[in-house]
């Protein structure tokens, strides 16, 4: 079974009241006017599995839904690259170029690190460069995946490192959540979190006083939910479905 990041509609508006609709993508076709992929092998600092490319294999749209689709690396490029071989995605041209070479996210030579070159393909959508905005209300429309080492995510972050680079200048994580089975210690497809992450330096991060899990009656892979945010100057809330099932209430007044 492929376990897939199903996405049906994205949507901003630009008050908490929903008065104005500022943005919105109902995918009926993958709109690079609006999004921009992620292409890098550097797990985000977290030494994860995946790869994240531009390719239709890993992100499509059928049918008015968004797909961010898993696949193994060597069905791909073959066992022999994953466990010997060396694998350059610096890019030549501006919308192949990898987005980002830390921790070794451009060019990764598994016979000289004794590493296997990342194991997963995946995707990793932003509208980074594209389109940015500073309070409102947000909805995505999605369904979340289904296996192990699965962490689907629907995260915020700054345009501008205005504080310094982060978490000085804050991200917004409106949903987090894993594939697990709803019996894994750490948390299943049962299961998600919001989360603010906030602080002088990575180590000082202080996220764990702005976090909340929401624990569903079901997998949230067998069906589409709202993950919403509402964000005022006073105010951060998320929730799920409706907006009276807050997840995640923040006062950002003070």
């Amino acid at each position: 079974m492929v376990s897939l990041l199903r996405a049906a509609v994205a949507t901003l508006v630009g008050s908490a009241a929903a008065d104005t609709l500022l943005w919105e993508d109902q995918f009926d076709f993958l709109d690079f006017s609006k999004w921009k992929h992620e292409i890098t092998m550097g797990g985000g600092g977290n030494w994860e599995f995946e790869w994240y490319s531009n390719n239709r294999t890993n992100s499509f749209v059928e049918d008015g839904v968004l797909y961010l689709q898993p696949t193994l690396t060597k069905d791909n490029l073959g066992d022999t690259v994953l466990h010997s071989g060396d694998v350059n995605i610096w890019g030549g041209e501006y919308n192949l170029e990898c987005t980002s070479n830390s921790f070794y996210g451009c060019e990764r030579n598994a016979a000289a690190s004794g590493n296997v070159i990342n194991p997963i393909q995946s995707a990793r959508i932003r509208t980074a460069g594209k389109f940015s905005f500073k309070y409102g209300k947000v909805e995505i429309k999605a369904q979340l995946p289904k296996g192990d080492f699965i962490w689907p995510a629907i995260w915020m972050l700054p345009e501008d490192q205005a504080y310094g680079g982060w978490p000085a200048s804050g991200e917004i994580d409106i949903m987090e959540s894993r594939g697990n089975d709803a019996s894994c210690a750490a948390g299943g497809n049962d299961k998600f979190a919001s989360t603010l992450h906030w602080g002088p330096a990575w180590d000082a991060n202080g996220y764990e006083l702005t976090t909340k899990q929401y624990t569903h009656s079901a997998s949230l892979s067998d069906d589409f939910h709202i993950y919403g945010l509402l964000w005022t100057k006073d105010r951060i809330q998320t929730y799920i479905d409706t907006p009276d099932q807050v997840v995640l209430d923040v006062d950002t007044s003070t």
